[in-house]
């Protein structure tokens, strides 16, 4: 699996992802940290709580990670998120809301993190 190939099945953009690093190989590289990333399981714990504070801190961790990596989707999913909760902000979801949102962010990163470990061996 090429790594274009990697972003085609995890419904990232690769093209945006060269663009911030500038070489397939640095592509390459970064994307399979991912799999250390502790944003998405801190996003987890802050949601099981609807800890506001916490799911904003690691939803807007997960968004720029997401962003520079050109997982333009789950970046845009996890700044839904980060934006519901940021501090001064009122909220416009109701909780239930909230979870089912949450439940589609998890899916989305577990099905990158699959992509990467079939494409990294891991």
């Amino acid at each position: 699996m090429t790594v274009r190939e990697l972003y085609q099945a995890i419904e990232g953009d690769y093209d945006a992802a060269l663009k911030v690093m500038m070489m397939e190989p640095l592509v390459s590289r970064m994307i399979v940290k991912l799999l250390n990333d502790p944003s998405c399981e801190k996003l987890r714990k802050a949601g099981e709580t609807l800890d506001g504070n916490g799911i904003f801190e690691a939803s807007h961790a997960l968004k720029g990670t997401c962003a520079s990596l050109g997982l333009v989707k789950l970046s845009g999913m996890a700044g839904e998120i980060c934006e519901e909760f940021r501090p001064g902000k009122a909220r416009t979801l109701s909780d239930e809301e909230v979870k089912t949102r949450l439940e589609a962010v998890y899916a989305l990163y577990e099905k990158t993190l699959d992509g990467i470990r079939t494409f990294s061996g891991k």
